[in-house]
């Protein structure tokens, strides 16, 4: 996981809290100090909870577990979304749907409902039925969707939610805990940090703070989940993409292939046939006459 240095903390704001006339007590333990009627938080404090939780976070990713996005708060719903989708995760931006874990097998039907409807539509099944009944699925669907859209992947209760505002979202809170549901969440200087199971003390109304903290720990959890799936492939014996070379490493690649222009290439040596050795003739032997014997007429 990325290291996370103060200089960022502070640059995105997640230091500013709320006025002093608006403190919760037992926040009193990650607050540095007031200044100008404002609760500055201990960004040393804001670093240790984030690290805890990016690492609760990194081992759901690991382990294949669900964690579930909740912000429902106007600075929140845009940053928590599209972090969401970026990395295939269920989010809600809307209003908690009550019942939403404690009743999870009457959500469910809904969900699947929803999912049906969107099926038919897009296979033309509803091409079949009369326009009046098109126009009164359609307006349903309209409906269930603007209460479901984000958690239409969900198959079960997920095992960890990741709340921006508890104070906003006491309903999740509420349902988290009675479900034993563990809970991550942003606190701010107006909340109670006991409730939470992995409190991050940090500015809960910027954009900049809540991005910041928000990305951060989605791809924690990305991370983690990566590192499974890969060890998953490895074991099913799948290989690994090769991975794609950018243009300066293509680039360079090329200019090692390539042959120098300055090197001349060398002749090659012509190999001569050797002759055979000339035969040489053997000089024949004088012929000895044969002696005359004395006597002999």
């Amino acid at each position: 996981m990325k290291e996370i240095s103060l200089t960022e903390l502070l640059e995105a704001g997640c230091h500013f809290g709320h006025k002093v006339t608006r403190w919760h007590p037992k926040a009193s333990v990650f607050i540095y100090q007031p200044r100008e009627g404002v609760h500055i938080i201990d960004l040393v404090k804001t670093k240790q909870g984030l690290q805890k939780a990016a690492e609760f976070v990194y081992e759901l990713g690991k382990s294949g577990k669900i964690l579930l996005l909740v912000g429902s708060k106007r600075q929140a719903k845009g940053v928590v979304s599209e972090a969401a989708k970026r990395v295939g995760l269920p989010f809600m931006t809307n209003r908690w749907i009550g019942g939403f874990i404690t009743n999870w097998e009457e959500v469910k039907k809904n969900i699947d409902k929803m999912n049906n409807w969107r099926k038919d539509r897009d296979s033309k099944v509803w091409d079949q039925y009369p326009k009046h009944e098109v126009v009164k699925l359609g307006k349903l669907l309209r409906q269930v969707e603007s209460v479901y859209s984000g958690v239409e992947s969900l198959t079960r209760v997920p095992d960890a939610v990741f709340i921006v505002d508890i104070n906003k979202e006491v309903a999740a809170l509420r349902e988290a805990t009675r479900r034993k549901v563990d809970v991550v969440a942003i606190v701010d200087t107006n909340a109670n940090p006991t409730l939470v199971d992995y409190p991050v003390p940090a500015n809960d109304d910027a954009v900049g703070s809540i991005q910041f903290l928000v990305n951060y720990l989605v791809e924690a959890y990305d991370e983690g989940r990566k590192l499974s799936q890969k060890a998953e492939a490895k074991k099913a014996g799948v290989k690994e993409p090769e991975k794609e070379l950018n243009a300066e490493e293509k680039k360079a690649v090329v200019e090692e292939v390539k042959p120098k222009e300055d090197i001349k290439a060398k002749p090659e040596k012509k190999e001569l046939k050797k002759e055979p050795p000339a035969k040489i003739k053997k000089a024949k032997k004088p012929v000895k006459k044969a002696a005359v014997k004395k006597g002999a007429k």
